[in-house]
């Protein structure tokens, strides 16, 4: 089985490109839809342990958790230690199950290279766009300012460094089209491709 990485920094269209790769068939594992899922159920106990006050009757409340954690650097590795290790987990079931039935599948990671997760997949996608349309975007969801699309930036790699990390790019500034497209030619690039051989062979192409 091929594990593609699907990363790419706020605004870039990662989450769209992941549904382009599920429709094209192919079981995608998304890292912040399980760390939703986490939040109202196995990390509960444990967060509202290492920060009081911050669960109710739903699991946490990702206000006021994300309040006392803000800008602490402490307390983000704090919190990241309880998560990170129950996301894996997930992570390991989704591939123990899609191995059985399938050739190909990705791992939806935000912060793939920010944790040193590429080491955990065979080829890394990068999903990227000009800064233009990547502030164009960020700026029009609700409640962001400038300061906050600021802070968004500061915790993720530069977008030019993603790109170098990259065995395969997807660009989304020239429309929706163009990027299904790009995700067709991924598939058709890999196509065959199981794990060890994969990662010979793309890193053997130097990047």
């Amino acid at each position: 089985m091929l594990v593609l990485g699907l990363t790419g920094s706020i605004g870039m269209g990662k989450s769209t490109t992941a549904k382009m790769f599920a429709e094209a068939g192919v079981p995608v594992h998304d890292a912040d839809r399980t760390v939703h899922m986490l939040y109202r159920g196995t990390a509960v106990p444990s967060i509202e342990a290492a920060f009081p006050g911050t669960t109710g009757p739903d699991g946490v409340e990702r206000k006021k958790l994300g309040a006392i954690v803000a800008g602490d650097r402490q307390a983000i590795a704090r919190l990241e230690a309880i998560v990170h290790p129950l996301v894996r987990e997930e992570e390991q079931k989704f591939l123990r199950s899609a191995a059985e039935s399938n050739r190909i599948v990705v791992l939806d990671i935000p912060l793939l290279l920010e944790t040193g997760g590429a080491a955990r997949v065979d080829a890394v996608v990068v999903v990227t766009a000009g800064a233009a349309v990547q502030r164009a975007r960020v700026m029009a969801r609700p409640g962001v300012t400038e300061e906050l699309f600021e802070a968004m930036l500061a915790r993720q790699m530069p977008d030019a460094e993603k790109r170098r990390a990259a065995h395969f790019l997807v660009d989304t500034g020239h429309g929706f089209d163009n990027a299904r497209a790009a995700v067709a030619g991924i598939l058709r690039a890999v196509a065959g491709m199981r794990g060890k051989a994969a990662r010979r062979a793309l890193h053997g192409s130097g990047r």
